[in-house]
């Protein structure tokens, strides 16, 4: 018993930790869109103007889908076949965690020199845990730019990191997870 109460932080924590650093993706594309045509692109400024997040982390982003695009094979033009825009939103998640149980906290503190079974420091449940994360949404829209249609949308869901080390990093899994899914109909 004392080895699963021992390891059940562990297992929060890998929980914890793997979940943080997931990219959930979506994507939605235009079905009669023939995606094999598409062989160059741009970027599209007046899109990427109206993206709400600072201009390094523009950059950062611009940087990582025009070396995923050019991995694929495409090449940047004055003339493109696609126009690549961009736009962000976050938010702020509260997460508070009551559960935590175990020896030094305010609970039953049990038959002792003192005498009686009742409240007192002992076996217990400790204050609660509050965690404040930043989740935050890339979408990545393609845009045929001879009919000025968006053909596809990447949309990538994860958190973000405060460390700026890590950050751009981050910016290019984020873009990396999305990018997988482009072309639409290809085996990843």
């Amino acid at each position: 018993m004392r080895k699963i109460i021992k390891t059940i932080p562990l297992l929060v924590l890998l929980i914890m930790v793997s979940s943080c650093s997931s990219v959930r993706v979506a994507t939605d594309y235009d079905k009669k869109a023939n995606f094999n045509e598409y062989k160059t692109f741009a970027f599209f400024k007046t899109g990427i103007d109206k993206a709400e997040i600072s201009d390094l982390d523009k950059r950062r982003i611009l940087r990582a889908i025009e070396a995923e695009l050019l991995a694929k094979g495409f090449t940047k033009s004055e003339n493109p076949d696609l126009l690549i825009s961009l736009f962000t939103k976050s938010q702020q998640r509260v997460d508070v965690y009551n559960n935590t149980w175990g020896y030094g906290a305010w609970g039953w503190g049990g038959w002792g020199p003192w005498g009686g079974f009742g409240p007192g420091w002992g076996w217990g449940w400790n204050q609660p845990n509050t965690t404040v994360r930043t989740q935050g949404v890339l979408y990545i829209d393609l845009i045929d730019a001879k009919k000025k249609e968006l053909i596809w949308q990447g949309m990538g869901t994860g958190y973000l990191s405060k460390n700026m080390e890590k950050k751009e990093e981050r910016i290019k899994e984020f873009v990396a997870k999305i990018m997988e899914k482009y072309p639409p109909g290809v085996q990843q």
